[in-house]
């Protein structure tokens, strides 16, 4: 699935990313809630407007346990078993979110890396978090 120069890269990436992790992963949230209006359904006891504090605070957990996973991506389904329980039996998410979701990652990460955004990481990124999403989704099955 990912070559070995891939896991270096992603893991590169996500290490680089954590100090901005609220601001990428509130600006993911969001555009995930604009462009997909029904996965606000899960957020409705929330202030999801741009920058709140609910906002911001989310997005962080969210980005952390994506680098988290990235330090190992061998690891990926021990690093998230309290996240699929949490998702598929407490809140029972669709997990056609994840996949909606991790498309926003992209497009937030284009817009925060520029130029360090190149083909070779894109598409990096884009096999980890689906990956990513596919882990959080296994317990649905």
């Amino acid at each position: 699935m990912l070559s070995p120069r891939e896991r270096k890269l992603i893991a590169e990436i996500w290490e680089r990313l954590t100090p901005v992790a609220e601001d990428i992963g509130s600006d993911a949230l969001l555009r995930m809630f604009v462009t997909f209006p029904g996965t606000k359904t899960y957020f409705a006891h929330l202030d999801i407007s741009p920058r709140s504090a609910h906002l911001l605070s989310h997005g962080k957990k969210i980005v952390l346990a994506i680098a988290e996973g990235a330090k190992d991506i061998s690891q990926l389904t021990v690093t998230l078993a309290p996240l699929q329980t949490l998702h598929a039996y407490q809140l029972r998410i669709d997990p056609t979110n994840f996949k909606l979701f991790s498309h926003c990652v992209l497009v937030s990460l284009a817009c925060h890396m520029r130029e360090d955004f190149t083909p070779a990481a894109h598409a990096a990124i884009d096999k980890y978090l689906s990956a990513f999403a596919a882990v959080l989704a296994e317990k649905y099955r």
